[in-house]
């Protein structure tokens, strides 16, 4: 007789599992004490905090790079172009000049035209290194301000959190 009852029993519990198997019991309710709760509520509002934080400085981040980079490219630009045009500029000179040294009829004025032309040249030269020096320093100076400025604010603000 103690088979009758079991059977339903096991029956009801097969029929189910067949419905949900992976169904977990019900557990108990229970109640979390005021302070877990509010503890909890804290460490959810920080992580919160701390992730607008940490986005925010990304953001930010990013910004700053791409703003030194596209005066970067912009300077490198200016600089090619100023490479270019020395080029041009020499190589035009040096054109003149072979034009100007086929035309000489004597030594003399070919060793003067010579003379001429290679003061000219090293006064273009210096002026031209002149020029690249100060484009390089004015890049240099230009792609560092983003950078210098973020790293400036970076402390002022490290100041007031400390």
């Amino acid at each position: 007789m103690t088979d009758k009852p079991a059977k339903p029993a096991a029956k009801k519990a097969s029929e189910s599992f067949a419905a949900e198997p992976f169904a977990m019991p019900a557990m108990p309710s229970v109640e979390m004490p005021a302070a877990v709760r509010e503890m909890a509520e804290k460490s959810v509002a920080q992580a919160k905090d701390a992730y607008e934080k940490m986005k925010s400085a990304a953001e930010e981040a990013t910004d700053v790079l791409e703003d030194t980079y596209e005066t970067t490219r912009k300077g490198v630009v200016t600089l090619n172009m100023k490479a270019i045009d020395t080029v041009k500029a020499n190589s035009d000179a040096t054109f003149a000049f072979a034009r100007d040294l086929l035309a000489v009829k004597s030594l003399s004025e070919a060793i003067e035209l010579q003379t001429a032309f290679t003061r000219k040249s090293f006064e273009a030269l210096t002026a031209q290194a002149k020029e690249f020096q100060e484009l390089a320093s004015k890049l240099a100076a230009e792609s560092g301000a983003p950078l210098k400025d973020a790293f400036q604010k970076a402390g002022k603000d490290f100041g007031k959190a400390a």
